[in-house]
């Protein structure tokens, strides 16, 4: 699928599954296996490519490039985390542009303050409505594609409740979002009343472990949702198996006891391109 048309699918009501992608490894392995979308997690960039946790530190320069990195090397269309737009509205009016430019086929904005956080801890506050009103105005007149997705998220469930979240969800869609998320709702009940509530596509933050209840796309799509995304799943499980394959080369004087465990070295070779760098070198050889 090309990236022009990821806007296409999401308004035609069929449900869009995009896992997480933090990197070119998950990157490439997601891009291959024919989801509809992948969603670049700013938490996972941030503590893959910076080893510090999602609290506002990574800057718009390290995602834009993270974004072009993806973008450019897979062929599925990507949602990018673009945090709070990185400043004012200038900020977000250069962060969209940028991003766009760089190959994303949508940007996550959220309502945090700066610092922001990630969505699925505690501490996080939001900006006033109007404010974030504004970037999403700011958002819609910025790109140069309608078919650039703006996504507006609100962080207002944990700490103002979820009339107030709803509140705000309904507002960015006055505002011009294309897609709604209202983060971290704590109940299928709750779940349930906000796809309920709105006709602009809804999206589903599933995150293992998280505040959420991670419930099957079926039922997602049956209470309202059209997007689910699992920024987490992808760096929980590689570094779930890095510990294992690390913890036994430890334990046992060697790799030897794990290599039925490993991504076929053959493979892997071939999914990061090397056939055509052995194509190149044989059709430039010298004798």
């Amino acid at each position: 699928m090309s990236k022009q048309t990821l806007a296409q699918l999401i308004r035609s009501g069929k449900f869009v599954s995009a896992p997480g992608v933090y990197d070119m490894i998950s990157a490439r392995i997601a891009d291959a296996m024919g989801f509809d979308a992948l969603y670049m997690t700013g938490y996972g960039v941030t503590a893959s490519y910076l080893g510090l946790p999602d609290a506002g530190l990574a800057s718009y320069t390290d995602m834009v490039s993270r974004v072009g990195q993806i973008a450019q090397g897979t062929r599925t269309p990507l949602i990018a985390d673009g945090d709070t737009g990185y400043g004012g509205l200038l900020n977000v009016q250069h962060t969209v542009r940028g991003y766009e430019a760089a190959g994303a086929a949508g940007i996550q904005l959220e309502d945090q303050e700066v610092p922001k956080k990630c969505g699925h801890t505690l501490g996080r506050r939001v900006v006033p409505l109007a404010d974030m009103v504004m970037k999403i105005k700011v958002a819609v007149e910025s790109r140069s594609s309608p078919d650039f997705l703006i996504v507006a998220r609100t962080d207002a469930r944990t700490n103002l409740g979820l009339d107030e979240a709803m509140r705000r969800a309904e507002a960015f869609a006055r505002a011009g979002a294309d897609i709604l998320f209202i983060e971290s709702p704590e109940s299928e009940a709750e779940m349930t009343r906000i796809g309920k509530a709105f006709d602009l596509p809804l999206l589903a933050n599933m995150v293992e472990g998280g505040r959420t209840p991670v419930l099957p796309q079926k039922q997602l799509a049956e209470i309202g949702y059209r997007i689910a995304i699992y920024p987490a799943l992808g760096f929980l499980a590689a570094g779930a198996a890095l510990k294992h394959v690390y913890t036994a080369l430890q334990r046992d004087g060697g790799s030897h006891k794990v290599t039925d465990s490993l991504y076929d070295f053959g493979a892997f070779s071939r999914l990061m391109g090397f056939e055509a760098v052995w194509e190149f070198d044989r059709l430039h050889a010298v004798d």
